[in-house]
């Protein structure tokens, strides 16, 4: 899971300043960030089901915000598509 530091670090990148925790940038930052280590932790541990059923609510929660964010405000959804490299 993210440490303190590396969920600072990523709020500030994508979320401008440290106090900013709950723009949808950060958000999504952080949310992609825990998705990937659940995703290689299931890599290993394939009947872990419960796991697997808190990494869907994870992908669908992402999905939420990145939907927010595509209504709102196309050009921010572009950029933190691209930053994060979530779509191929």
């Amino acid at each position: 899971m993210l440490t303190k530091e590396r969920k600072a670090e990523l709020i500030t990148k994508y979320g401008g300043n440290a106090e900013n925790t709950g723009n949808s940038e950060a958000q999504i930052a952080l949310l992609t960030e825990n998705i990937a280590a659940l995703s290689a932790h299931l890599e290993f541990n394939k009947k872990d089901h419960h796991t697997r059923r808190g990494l869907m609510k994870m992908v669908s929660k992402r999905r939420k915000h990145l939907n927010y964010l595509f209504d709102r405000d196309i050009t921010r959804y572009r950029t933190i598509i691209a930053a994060l490299s979530i779509r191929k």
